[in-house]
């Protein structure tokens, strides 16, 4: 057998294999007293922005791809996803200390305003998670309105 075709074995063999290792599931679909719906009046506008854009990488409830199965595509979204709830996770939003929850308006605010969230990597693959002008300007309305309410 020519070195190309024990390479080319050696390879496939390897990427069945990793077949068999599981993706690290986040999809709890529940709805605790802690989620962020819950802990503030969300309305219906916002929560669609939030479930669109947000919720795959900052909360329990992950809706994969077909390719999240597909080794090591799995493993990079998981990383990600690990990753993206450790800096804000909105279903254990309520949570957080008064004064994080704050923070963590104002990060978000922030993050949409520079345009640094959703991450161009997710939003390259998934268009639909791209915040338009109009959604901005909802989101930073309700977030600045939310944090202010929460200072008084």
């Amino acid at each position: 057998m020519s070195w190309k075709k024990t390479i080319l074995l050696t390879l496939s063999a390897m990427f069945i294999s990793l077949q068999f290792y599981p993706l690290a599931d986040n999809d709890d679909k529940r709805v605790t007293s802690v989620h962020f719906t819950r802990v503030y009046a969300v309305p219906e506008n916002v929560q669609a922005i939030l479930k669109k854009s947000c919720y795959n990488c900052h909360s329990n409830s992950t809706n994969y791809p077909w390719y999240a199965y597909v080794q090591p595509a799995g493993w990079f979204l998981a990383s990600h996803i690990k990753e993206g709830k450790s800096e804000l996770n909105l279903s254990e939003f309520g949570g957080y200390s008064p004064r994080r929850q704050r923070s963590k308006l104002k990060s978000m605010a922030g993050s949409i305003r520079d345009g640094s969230m959703p991450i161009s990597s997710y939003t390259m693959i998934h268009r639909n998670a791209r915040l338009r002008e109009p959604e901005k300007k909802i989101m930073l309305d309700w977030l600045n309105t939310t944090r202010q309410a929460l200072t008084k």
